[in-house]
């Protein structure tokens, strides 16, 4: 008997489990929230603001997931390191 010469393909099934570690073809862009018009004052006193971008064990979460630009991102970090030396949270 003879074998078959068929060539590896990849599956096209979207829940593919390489699918889920490769980088998809659509670039998605979010707006910065404090770069908007009326957006909140980056200050180390304004402790509700700066929750939202801490962790439950108080880490502060990174700009790929609260979508904040990188110079915005930077006054955040220092403005939660001022407010956690202060003990404001």
């Amino acid at each position: 008997m003879k074998r078959k010469n068929k060539k590896f393909t990849r599956s096209q099934n979207p829940l593919n489990k390489l699918s889920l570690f490769q980088k998809s073809d659509s670039k998605f862009n979010k707006k910065c929230p404090l770069s908007v018009k009326n957006a909140p004052v980056i200050d180390y006193k304004n402790i509700k603001l700066l929750k939202r971008y801490i962790s439950d064990t108080d880490k502060i979460l990174p700009s790929r997931i609260t979508s904040v630009s990188l110079g915005k991102q930077k006054k955040l970090t220092n403005e939660i390191k001022k407010a956690k030396i202060l003990g404001l949270l």
